[in-house]
């Protein structure tokens, strides 16, 4: 269903943050990650592209969507991916890793408005190790239940490569009657400010709530995004990483799981 939509996008689509800005080196531990699927004659292929950050040297944050049923992924961590030559294939731009989904991922077990996901978190461990001198900084982890404290507007940073706009589609490509639009845009790392819509809700416990609304000055996520960390504006703190929105507009509110519950954060420092 539309109102499900997950935020990846198929490698075939141009594809960031909606309303965003250049990143212009703000999070240049946010990276744009491709997965690797089998194909019926079990050959490996590019099957969709999400957004990451990198927490070590070694080890990327994402969503349990982005990374579940994938044999491979490769990460970019460059600002401009667009143009690339070697994008989606393995290369010296990029670092390569295996794939992991949080044990407690299913699609279709969550509560709330879309029963969507539960447990949408994922990894990536990189084969070699990102330089420093490459990004600078990385991701950090948030305290456990440190979202519950969190008032209502309180600043969240949205970060990805994800789409940015929408542009009609000529001819009749689709089913009458036109016009139709489709949402795409290069792929860059993008930037925007937005906030969270704090609150109790059916699936509160395990996912964040947060402003999409271009018209009231806040950035929102789209397809792309997912698996993008929203950040406690200002700060490098992951609090959840982009899981679904409720619209094909994307807009409205944008849906993130939560990081700071403590039996994801444990699966997480497994890792590190």
């Amino acid at each position: 269903m539309l109102a499900m939509a997950l935020m990846f996008s198929l490698i075939g689509s141009a594809g960031a943050v909606t309303n965003g800005v250049p990143d212009d080196g703000r999070h240049p531990y946010v990276g744009l990650a491709v997965f690797d699927v089998l194909d019926a004659d079990g050959n490996q292929v590019p099957s969709h592209r999400c957004s990451a950050s990198l927490l070590t040297p070694t080890v990327v944050l994402t969503a349990g969507h982005c990374t579940d049923g994938t044999v491979a992924a490769r990460v970019w961590f460059d600002e401009v991916v667009q143009g690339n030559p070697e994008y989606p294939f393995s290369g010296a731009t990029s670092y390569d890793g295996i794939p992991y989904t949080y044990p407690g991922f299913c699609i279709g077990c969550g509560n709330g408005l879309p029963g969507f996901a539960a447990g949408d978190v994922g990894i990536i461990v990189l084969t070699e190790p990102v330089p420093t001198s490459a990004v600078g900084e990385y991701a950090e982890l948030p305290a456990a239940g440190v979202v519950d404290t969190l008032a209502n507007k309180t600043p969240i940073d949205f970060v990805g490569y994800g789409v940015q706009f929408q542009a009609k589609i000529p001819g009749n490509q689709l089913p009458q009657p036109p016009p139709f639009f489709r949402w795409t845009g290069p792929r860059v790392r993008l930037f925007a400010p937005t906030e969270l819509v704090s609150g109790n809700f059916v699936h509160s416990d395990a996912f964040l709530r947060l402003a999409m609304n271009p018209g009231g000055g806040s950035g929102g996520t789209c397809f792309g995004d997912s698996g993008g960390p929203d950040l406690l504006g200002d700060t490098n703190i992951v609090l959840g990483v982009n899981s679904y929105v409720t619209n094909i507009n994307c807009s409205g509110v944008g849906y993130s799981a939560r990081i700071d519950v403590p039996a994801v954060l444990e699966w997480i420092n497994s890792f590190l």
